[in-house]
């Protein structure tokens, strides 16, 4: 059985930063390729980053490029979201998510498997 708990979420100011974690059991890790959605009050929720099984290859929306990082460190079974220059669209509900195929198509990539999610709140 598959389990994802995110960690790290919370209250920032505009330009601040928050690093996400998200600690994975009951299944072997580096089989799964990982991302991250979030959701914010009153919208369906949406694709962030993905990374793939092996970690050599990243997939962002665009509306996060150049300011969100995605990681994985297989020997700790966790996948990490670097979150960098935040602003307050950023505020959502962030998501962890896995599932063994690749995230090949970017953001078309869904999990199959989720956490249950942590607050990210960005003040202007």
């Amino acid at each position: 059985q598959v389990q994802l708990v995110e960690s790290g979420g919370g209250l920032v100011q505009a330009g601040g930063s928050l690093r996400l974690s998200c600690a994975a059991s009951g299944h072997t890790f580096s089989s799964y390729a990982m991302g991250w959605f979030r959701q914010a009050p009153g919208k369906e929720r949406e694709f962030v980053v993905a990374i793939n099984r092996s970690g050599t290859s990243t997939y962002y929306a665009e509306s996060v490029k150049g300011r969100f990082t995605i990681s994985r460190g297989n020997a700790r079974n966790t996948v990490y979201l670097q979150m960098n220059n935040l602003k307050p669209e950023d505020t959502a509900i962030y998501y962890c998510a896995a599932a063994i195929r690749e995230p090949t198509y970017g953001s078309r990539w869904r999990g199959d498997h989720w956490g249950q999610g942590t607050q990210v709140t960005v003040s202007s």
